[in-house]
This record gives C-alpha cells, structure tokens and sequence, in this order.
C-alpha cells in the first residue's frame, strides 16, 4: 500500500452523527458485507440471470444495478431508467435478496422509495455537490433504506465527510462510505487513484461508520479487483462492491472492469481475512516494542522537519534581501529527481517520496512567503 500524505487540517473527531455500526445491520452476515451486480441493468433477462447466479452462490448481500447512468459524455448509454426498477422490485420478491440501485436527484429518489429499493447509494459525481446532496437528503428524510455514499471524484476530505453529514441529518442510520478512489492528473495504474490515506483519516474523523471498498471503479479493469480487495480487507474494511455480469464482453457501461459471478466467487475465495485486534501476550509485547520504536522516528522526523524549516526561513530571507522569486523551477526539479532516485534505492516507492516532497516543498513555501511579509 502506497503511503499519501494528507493537505487537511487534523480535526476533532466527529462522534456526534447518529450511525449504525455496518455490522449491527440485518443485512451483514459475515465479513466482508458483498453487494453484486451489474454496472447496468440492461434488460430483464440479464438482470435475472444475474442475479439468479449471485444467488445461487450464497455469498452476495446486496443486489445491484446501476438504473440511471451518468456518462461523460452524450450519445452512450445513460441507463434504462424508471423501468428497469421493476426488475429489481422482482429480483427482490423471488430471491429474498436486497436490492440497490444509484440515484442522483430527488426525483431518482423518489422512484427508488416507490418501488421499494432497499438500498441506494449516490456516486462520486454526486456526492461532489452539496446542492444536489441537499435535495437527496431531503428526499430521503427519515426513509427506511441503506445508503452509501461513495468518495467524490476529487480527493476532498471535506466534501465526503459532507455528504455523509446532510444524509445523517435527514434522519437515516443505516449509513456507510463506500471507497471507490480519486480522480486526479497523476499518473496511475488504476482508473483512480485510491488514495487510501484519506479512507484511513474519513474512519478516523466519523467513529463508527461503515467502510466499503468499490474495488470495479477504482482500478477500472477487471485485473486489479482482486488486489484492490485484499488490500481493502488488510485495511479492516467491512465490505466490497463488485460490478459483476452475466456476459460483461456484451456489457453496455463499463465492460472492461466487470467480473463475471463465477470470478467474483475466485476473487472472494482468495481473499484472506485477518484480525483487527488479538489477545496473544506474545504479539502485544512485540507489537509494543515496535510501536515505541515507530514513535522515536517519528519524533526524530519531526526534529529533522523543524530544522529544515528553520533553513528555509533563512533561505527566504535571504531571497528576500536579493529580491528574488521564492519559487525556483529548475532547482525543484533537480531536488525532486535526485530525491525519488535515492528513495527508489532505499525500498520506496516513487509515489510516496514524490507526496512527501510535494508536501514538504509546500511548507518551506508557506514558510518563505511568512518571512517575504515580514515588515
């Protein structure tokens, strides 16, 4: 797992949302909590037959299918709308299987609460708006349904934490995030950049809630799923949802990144599920005394960081008595270059020395800048 660095501010933890621990809904069985299905309904047939052979698998909890399809661009399949919920209303009577579908307006919601979807989640492109958060949440006001809510697409702590914020306060409980990585203009192997740091500190900042990993969306090729989903059930994720078809070669949206159900079952047989927490003396000495030993280096970091501000300041200054621009392009690149070439060498990964220097370089700036305002 690459290691990112935060821009956030450190916040209080926010305890005070009224959320139901994944684990205490009727719906999770076992760990992790598996929601299935295709990226689109596409016609009754394969939404049956779908579901038919999650069904018979007895490992998915939720149902899935993307009814409303917001697409990039015009001219592709947008989804076969209102008519495609009656198929799941069917899956629901004849299989006894919850059923989710995305919605991305009021009236989607509307339509969903009236054919009785016991799920709904609001995707990355949504939930990035808080006006049309707002009319969800107001749709959705004191409703007996799941909803899970996906990152937005632009890595936004505050933006997440949001969404997750207007939809508790209309009443709703039942209530998860559900990790589906950032787009960004770094390049990536993945679709998205998964940034799991920000899941970690999202955990962190809302006690209690539900974490999910959208492994389909993150790595957006059907090859990186198994990797993806190990990694988010290392991280103690509850649960993952997997776009999975009956015949994704013939799929409508999203054909490349969609498993079939006999591949979703490989996938979740390979997975390795371990233990938060044990009781073994002989793992929380050792687990302590490394622990003590991460605390020192990383108070010797903070040191090393102290004292390398110290020296920007005095670099600013010095800047500032030549009258001389604070950034220096060519002098960046070089240190940058030299710095991931070291680190490459030292066992780190490129991203990870690039996010720290990125973040240090910042700092020194906005410490450069403090020193050029100086009377």
């Amino acid at each position: 797992m690459n290691t990112e660095i935060l821009t956030t501010t450190v916040k209080k933890a926010r305890s005070s949302l009224n959320i139901l621990p994944v684990e205490e809904w009727s719906v999770f069985k076992k760990r992790p909590l598996i929601i299935a299905g295709p990226c689109s309904a596409e016609s009754e047939e394969q939404v049956m037959t779908t579901a038919a052979a999650l069904v018979a698998s007895g490992r998915v909890d939720i149902f899935r299918a993307g009814i409303w399809k917001p697409r990039t661009r015009p001219g592709q399949f947008e989804g076969i709308g209102s008519p495609g919920l009656k198929w799941l209303k069917r899956v629901r009577e004849e299989y006894g299987l919850p059923v989710a579908v995305e919605v991305a307006t009021e009236k989607h919601v509307y339509e969903a609460l009236k054919h009785g979807i016991d799920a709904v989640w609001i995707g990355a492109r949504t939930s990035v708006n808080p006006f049309a958060l707002q009319e969800i949440a107001s749709a959705l006001k004191d409703a007996d349904v799941m909803v899970f809510i996906k990152n937005p697409v632009n890595p936004d702590l505050e933006l997440w934490i949001g969404a997750i914020e207007r939809i508790s306060r209309a009443g709703i409980t039942r209530l998860a995030a559900v990790h589906r990585g950032f787009s960004t203009w770094e390049k990536c192997s993945f679709r998205n950049q998964p940034r799991w740091q920000i899941a970690v500190e999202l955990r962190q900042r809302i006690p209690g809630i539900g974490m999910l990993c959208d492994p389909s969306h993150m790595g957006g090729d059907r090859e990186f799923i198994g990797d993806l989903s190990q990694k988010a059930m290392d991280l103690n994720y509850d649960g993952l949802m997997i776009e999975t078809h009956i015949d994704p070669p013939n799929a409508l949206s999203d054909r490349k990144q969609q498993l079939t159900p006999v591949e979703l079952m490989n996938v979740l047989d390979s997975l390795i599920l371990r233990s938060p927490t044990s009781d073994d003396p002989e793992y929380l000495e050792t687990i302590e005394d490394l622990r003590s030993q991460i605390d020192v280096y990383d108070n010797l970091l903070l040191d090393i960081l102290e004292s390398r501000m110290q020296v920007a300041e005095t670099i600013g200054r010095f800047k500032k008595e030549h009258s001389i621009t604070i950034l220096q392009s060519s002098r960046w690149k070089e240190v940058k270059d030299n710095a991931v070439d070291k680190g490459v060498r030292k066992g780190l990964t490129p991203e990870f020395i690039h996010n720290i220097l990125e973040a240090i370089h910042q700092e020194s700036i906005t410490h450069q800048m403090k020193v050029m305002k100086e009377a």
